[in-house]
């Protein structure tokens, strides 16, 4: 089947419910239990989109391509576009976009890009395959942006939940201005037994930044249930942590697989240079993967 608007996957542990719209995962549930934020438009609207070929917003909404200026929408165009999709079995599904004109406006490359969903037992694997089909090297960067839902039982608040790393007594996240583009120095967060119980708002920041985190791993859990999601992301260098600032007892945390770091004031305009950026060779094409696992 291709180009219906929701693939279904499951096995005895997950059922797993993904759009074709942004190749964005909807729903994860378990024991009953919805793993995923929902989309309330009222507080956030969107719930896992696909960042491609930027991440984050840009300084001043633009980036230099070979010295020439190019404006360009926060986190790229993946996430609002139609992939052709199909379902490949009952634990799997694939998603493809190709450049047109329109993203050829703001990134002026010929790409295919494919995202995988495939059931593990009780992990959900993303891989994402981008291909350079031109001519010209071709810099990009991908991202997630999951969001997870953290009050999944009754009287649960927000502030039961928490991040854990693995081998950690503090974090040093990065600076960021009101426009959301990156700063430095960088600022240290002593962790409580190697958690993050503290959201972005209370650290004063609107996302915790981090790179080379240990292990390439973090659990997000709660200390009023046994539920928890370990996402696992060693082909990503960088790690964002979100959620919208001012919503008090938030329903939801973003853990955020990153290939680059998003734009920074410390960072050249040309998209080559950018901290993290990757450059396929005409034909070269790269694969990038990170697990979800749910507990």
């Amino acid at each position: 089947m291709r180009n219906a608007g929701m693939f279904t996957l499951g096995n005895d542990v997950l059922a797993v419910r993904v759009s074709n719209m942004g190749a964005e995962l909807q729903s994860v549930v378990r024991d009953g239990v919805e793993r995923m934020w929902c989309g309330d438009p009222a507080v956030w609207g969107r719930r896992a989109p696909l960042l491609f070929p930027l991440i984050g917003r840009l300084r001043d909404g633009w980036y230099a391509l070979d010295g020439r200026r190019i404006d360009a929408p926060t986190h790229g165009f993946c996430r609002d576009r139609a992939f052709d999709a199909e379902q490949v079995s009952d634990t799997e599904a694939r998603f493809t976009t190709v450049a047109d004109e329109q993203t050829r406006a703001v990134y002026p490359f010929d790409f295919r890009l494919t995202v995988r969903f495939a059931l593990e037992g009780s992990t959900l694997v993303k891989t994402h395959e981008i291909e350079n089909l031109g001519s010209a090297p071709m810099p990009f960067e991908l991202g997630g942006h999951e969001a997870y839902a953290t009050r999944l039982l009754p009287n649960e608040r927000m502030a039961d939940c928490f991040v854990r790393f693995e081998g950690l007594d503090a974090i040093e996240m990065f600076g960021m201005d009101e426009a959301g583009i990156l700063t430095l120095p960088k600022t240290i967060v002593p962790l409580e037994d190697g958690c993050l119980a503290r959201t972005p708002e209370q650290l004063g920041i609107d996302t915790v930044v981090l790179e080379n985190v240990p292990g390439s791993a973090v659990a997000l859990a709660s200390a009023a249930n046994p539920y928890e999601v370990r996402v696992e992301f060693p082909d990503f260098p960088y790690l964002g942590i979100w959620t919208k600032a001012g919503q008090g007892d938030a329903r939801y945390l973003c853990i955020e697989p990153w290939s680059a770091l998003p734009d920074a004031h410390f960072s050249p305009r040309e998209l080559a240079e950018k901290p993290g950026v990757r450059t396929l060779a005409p034909g070269e094409r790269a694969t990038l993967s990170y697990r979800m696992t749910f507990r």
